[in-house]
């Protein structure tokens, strides 16, 4: 039998090589080799860098990226943004559903161990630090920290496009957008500008499929108006303090409210003061020395707000979710008050020691290529450095469109958090009008009830997840992993 002729041989090597992403294909000053903290072999190849997305200020963006362990070069590309604004994506990453987490009792430099749970597991994920000042992404002129949701949408735009001629292994893979909190604002934003490309024909064409955001902020009437029903039917206020505020305010618990709504629904947020509102069944670590802020211009009377037999502020919670704004803060439009310039070191009831202890060591940077401290300045989880405004107002309409054009989108809420509470998520999913195809209904981990779903035409699924909060892959990792592989591969839940 006679040999392959070189040509031949040739020929098949090549087409391997573009079917398989590899070192070679990737930015080989891009890859990491190893991360200190951690002991052993990567389960896929990872590569991390920044792509900048503007050569006059050298604005640019940081990201992360986890190879599929299943199969890179057919598994999907899922782009992870967490929110804030101003939240860094390494939340997800460490916290959540990354390749890996922190081990119990870390000490000085924090210990690493594989996440069995991560969603690298049937994906090639990337964690995206945006906007430029978030994170480790930065810019040498500080006026680009000056930004809002249109800029950050465009900026994450000109990022996939240079990520893609970077990686183009991965032209034809499908790849989705997913994060969580004030995500539900980056992602349909994005979204819009991508889905403007293609139809423009910019080049490299990317092959979007859709996206998932979990506990959404998406509009402010449905998702704040929800905080006092849902703080009743979960038993955190009482009927007759539901009652009365509700036959105060009308109804209406957020917004242009009377001078007596607001008192009332200020009473209903004191109640709840010392619970974790990102999720109302994990412990709240309180922090003495850290001053409460959420109430320094509360309308209650001085009398109702007194501690003891001073009149100090609250104390504050500790560890803070860091992925969306204070409840009360939040605005229809114009700035959004960055949580750590109005007081608070971080968001309430979260501790960010461990994430901070590493992403701060000059060795953990130097092996993700990330810029020094001296330059850059230590990582947050939770940024001041921007000064953000939300400019685009509600994201319904955002969704009508892209499902209308056959885009998949799957809205998920972890039923335990009282920031972006699921029954106004619900309510706003339901209200764009498709006919319900798959009837509210429990679907299932293991032989145990997970959660609640509904599915409408146009691909457009909302789900719940039993127990979870406002991050729901910390929370319910198993059931995390479980949901997001069988919507990836389009499965019924």
């Amino acid at each position: 039998m006679a040999s392959p002729s070189p040509l031949l041989l040739a020929l098949v090597a090549a087409a391997l090589l573009l079917r398989t992403p590899t070192a070679a294909a990737a930015p080989d000053d891009h890859l990491v080799t190893g991360l200190p903290g951690f002991h052993g072999s990567f389960p896929s190849n990872h590569y991390s860098g920044y792509v900048t997305v503007d050569e006059a200020s050298e604005r640019s963006l940081f990201y992360y990226l986890a190879l599929s362990e299943r199969d890179p070069a057919a598994d999907p590309v899922v782009l992870w943004l967490n929110g804030g604004p101003g939240c860094s994506s390494f939340d997800g990453f460490v916290y959540e559903n990354g390749p890996f987490n922190f081990e119990p009792g870390s000490t000085l430099l924090p210990r690493l161990q594989l996440n069995p749970y991560s969603w690298s597991k049937v994906s090639n994920i990337m964690y995206l630090d945006s906007p430029a000042g978030v994170g480790m992404s930065y810019s040498l002129n500080k006026s680009d920290y000056t930004t809002g949701d249109l800029k950050t949408a465009a900026d994450a735009h000109t990022f996939l496009l240079k990520w893609f001629e970077l990686y183009p292994e991965f032209h034809s893979n499908p790849f989705y957008i997913s994060g969580e909190s004030y995500a539900g604002v980056y992602i349909p934003t994005l979204a819009d500008e991508v889905v403007r490309g293609i139809e423009k024909g910019v080049e490299p064409r990317i092959n979007f499929k859709g996206y998932l955001i979990g506990n959404a902020f998406t509009d402010v009437d449905y998702d704040f108006n929800s905080f006092v029903p849902f703080a009743h039917g979960m038993g955190l206020i009482s009927t007759d303090m539901f009652e009365d505020v509700k036959a105060s305010c009308h109804g209406t618990f957020f917004g242009d409210v009377d001078n007596l709504c607001q008192e009332k629904i200020e009473r209903v947020h004191w109640e709840l003061k010392d619970l974790n509102k990102y999720n109302i069944l994990a412990p709240c670590y309180h922090h003495p020395e850290i001053q409460e802020v959420e109430f320094a211009n509360s309308s209650l009377p001085l009398s109702f707000r007194r501690l003891g037999e001073t009149d100090r502020p609250f104390p504050v919670r500790k560890r803070m979710a860091g992925r969306s704004w204070p409840l009360r803060l939040a605005l229809r439009g114009g700035r959004v008050p960055m949580w750590p310039g109005l007081g608070g070191r971080s968001l309430p009831c979260t501790s960010d020691e461990l994430a901070t202890a590493w992403l701060d060591d000059e060795g953990v940077r130097a092996a993700i290529h990330a810029k020094s401290k001296s330059l850059i300045g230590s990582w947050e989880l939770y940024t001041a450095r921007i000064d953000y405004t939300h400019n685009t107002g509600t994201m319904v309409s955002y969704h009508k469109k892209f499902t209308a054009l056959g885009y998949r989108v799957l809205i998920y809420s972890g039923d335990h958090d009282l920031c972006i509470p699921f029954p106004g998520t619900e309510a706003w999913v339901r209200s764009i009008g498709y006919q319900v195809v798959d009837r509210w209904r429990p679907w299932y981990f293991g032989d145990q009830v997970a959660g609640y779903t509904q599915g409408y035409d146009r691909n457009l699924t909302f789900l719940t997840i039993k127990g979870a909060g406002h991050a729901v892959p910390e929370y319910k990792p198993k059931e995390s992993l479980a949901f997001y592989s069988r919507w990836l591969a389009g499965e019924k839940f």
